[in-house]
């Protein structure tokens, strides 16, 4: 299977738990930066700066409930990657101590 944008990964396509959400910044061949979810053939976002859509990719994942940020060079490869926690909890701890 084609990996995301320009570049030939193979990754299986599963139902991800909650906090393993996915997402990768990849760059558009019309210019600018993409946010694609694995599996996905529209982007979830798009940027000027690599920078800007790493930001935006971050956002997207923590509220989902956490996962993993994979940034893309210009050339399709994976140049980093950045674990995100868990943000918006619907079931934060009662106990404030």
């Amino acid at each position: 299977m084609s990996g995301v944008d320009g570049y030939n990964r193979r990754e299986e396509v599963v139902q991800l738990a909650k906090g393993n959400e996915r997402r990768h910044v990849v760059s558009n061949p019309k210019g600018g930066w993409d946010v694609k979810k694995p599996g996905s053939s529209r982007a979830s976002a798009h940027a000027v700066t690599q920078q800007e859509a790493v930001t935006r990719a971050r956002d997207i994942v923590k509220n989902q409930g956490g996962g993993e940020v994979r940034i893309h060079g210009r050339d399709g490869k994976i140049r980093d990657s950045d674990t995100i926690a868990p943000g918006n909890d619907p079931n934060p701890p009662r106990d404030k101590r």
